[in-house]
């Protein structure tokens, strides 16, 4: 949680909603009293507007082509014999 006095928050209104639009909250502080919290609205949280903020900042590329369609025209990858043994005992629960 960030703090911002209010002539803080004013000059900074930007960095502060952007920091807001990632999930995170800024308490308000009016002469060193808290007056204000701004928190993200929790529909803007969608997935989509999550990956089109990491896509912004240069953390994610999506994809451009269907990708259905490329699961339908390729076949499964085989599992290795190791693999096998993991999952296995995965599902086993040991």
């Amino acid at each position: 949680m960030k703090k911002a006095k209010v002539a803080e928050l004013k000059n900074g209104l930007s960095r502060y909603l952007a920091h807001v639009k990632r999930g995170g909250t800024v308490l308000v502080f009016e002469r060193d009293r808290p007056v204000a919290r701004i928190v993200p609205l929790t529909s803007e949280r969608s997935s989509d507007g999550r990956l089109a903020d990491l896509e912004r900042r240069g953390i994610i590329r999506r994809g451009k082509g269907d990708f259905r369609k490329w699961l339908r025209e390729h076949r499964p990858i085989r599992v290795s014999g190791v693999l096998k043994a993991l999952l296995e005992e995965r599902r086993s629960g040991w």
